[in-house]
């Protein structure tokens, strides 16, 4: 059990563990398959074989959005563990050694049962947007008991991924990582993940952050469909009511540091051509959490959020392709 001589690593994330399949193509490919655009659209077994083998010079890599986030924390000369579920397939260790390799500890076992490693296809069309046809495979599996309350209590943040929400035991499963932190004195930070998602659990997600959300992280169309409004200034009056802080990524507009001191208006870094909006966000969150837990002021840690943003915008695939730390020098120059 931790005790006060115990030094914390920064964050343990909570996720669904996905290995993204990642391909550029229009709005054609789009409707041919009923996916909804730029939203993560849940799909079947057979879903998932028909979209693939339609998708051409596709990449593939370990994805989910918290995953990505610990990797980007890293990145940074973080330290994390992940807690999601994976199975004992190929791609499932694919998902393992992802993390592994940049010193992310997995901290639940891997799933012998008869549903396969998650994948999540990535649509990625000529404006940068990505449309995401999930299927979820072993992710379902994931249960209370995969939570050691000793791993929660090691971090400083606990951050769950919202799309968890919509799995029965995974929602359990957040709650008792909530609870767990809260009672040790952890901070709870909770992405919003997707409006559709809000959309479909609206009043218990507020309940979540009033009862237990110390850092927010929400897209400005989360937020709009957290609180059903489309103006701004209430949306974030609503929030700071709600938790303790908030990140709201606004795209090319930058983002907003949400405190009880006030808001921090970041610019977006400038950026010739986007590539691909894959795991903007979720680097985004990388900067700040990494920001918070080594103590930078809110208004630089969203600085730094918005400097791994940029990287990700400029390649393909979530994951950074070159060290985030090398950019923490470039924080002194905004």
């Amino acid at each position: 059990m931790a005790n006060s001589a115990t030094i914390l690593k920064d964050v343990v994330g909570v996720g669904n563990a996905i290995v993204d399949v990642i391909t550029h193509a229009g709005d054609a490919f789009l409707k041919k398959h009923g996916i909804i655009k730029g939203s993560m659209n849940l799909i079947n077994s057979s879903e998932v074989a028909s979209i693939y083998s339609s998708m051409n010079n596709s990449l593939e890599m370990a994805g989910g959005s918290v995953s990505n986030t610990m990797s980007g924390i890293a990145s940074f000369g973080g330290s994390g563990s992940y807690i999601g579920k994976v199975k004992d397939d190929a791609i499932g260790y694919q998902f393992l050694s992802s993390l592994t390799q940049v010193g992310i500890t997995m901290e639940s076992t891997l799933s012998t049962g008869i549903n396969p490693t998650a994948q999540c296809l990535v649509i990625v069309t000529p404006d940068g947007e990505r449309s995401m046809a999930t299927y979820l495979g072993a992710c379902v599996e994931l249960h209370p008991r995969d939570i050691n309350p000793d791993t929660i209590r090691n971090h400083q943040i606990a951050y769950l991924e919202g799309y968890l929400w919509d799995l029965p035991n995974a929602k359990d499963a957040m709650l008792k990582v909530a609870s767990i932190a809260q009672h040790s004195g952890r901070m709870v930070a909770l992405t919003l993940s997707d409006q559709f998602c809000v959309r479909r659990h609206r009043e218990s997600f507020l309940k979540l952050i009033r009862d237990h959300v110390d850092i927010l992280f929400a897209n400005e169309e989360e937020l709009f469909a957290l609180y059903e409004t489309t103006n701004l200034s209430s949306a974030i009056n609503q929030v700071r009511s709600d938790s303790k802080q908030a990140a709201i990524t606004m795209g090319a507009k930058g983002s907003i540091i949400v405190s009880q001191e006030g808001n921090c208006q970041i610019d977006a870094i400038p950026i010739q051509k986007v590539i691909d909006g894959t795991g903007a966000g979720d680097m985004y969150a990388a900067g700040v959490l990494f920001g918070i837990t080594h103590g930078y002021e809110l208004k630089t840690c969203g600085h730094i959020g918005s400097l791994a943003a940029q990287e990700i915008l400029g390649h393909l695939g979530a994951r950074p392709q070159s060290e985030l730390y090398n950019l923490l020098s470039k924080v002194q120059e905004i």
